[in-house]
């Protein structure tokens, strides 16, 4: 089953950070769909990464403190 991105809504990142997905833009160079989303901490920063990377679950290996399935992961209402 394919994950869908909601714009405008809150993420968990599975290091236990909140980001705000604003849109989805393109990489003017090769035209890879990223996504445009604001941290919820700090300096409220504006970060991109590649759409697919931002849906995907959590590679092998990595810290994960919160124990999410995905590297973002909805936060419901």
């Amino acid at each position: 089953m394919k994950r869908e991105l909601k714009k405008g809504r809150m993420y968990r990142h599975f290091k236990n950070k909140l980001y705000l997905v604003i849109d989805t833009v393109k990489h003017s160079e090769t035209q890879e769909d990223m996504v445009l989303y604001k941290a919820l901490y700090g300096d409220y920063g504006l970060f991109v990464r590649p759409f697919d990377m931002f849906l995907e679950e959590v590679p092998e290996g990595k810290v994960n403190p919160m124990n999410q399935k995905y590297r973002f992961e909805l936060i419901e209402d």
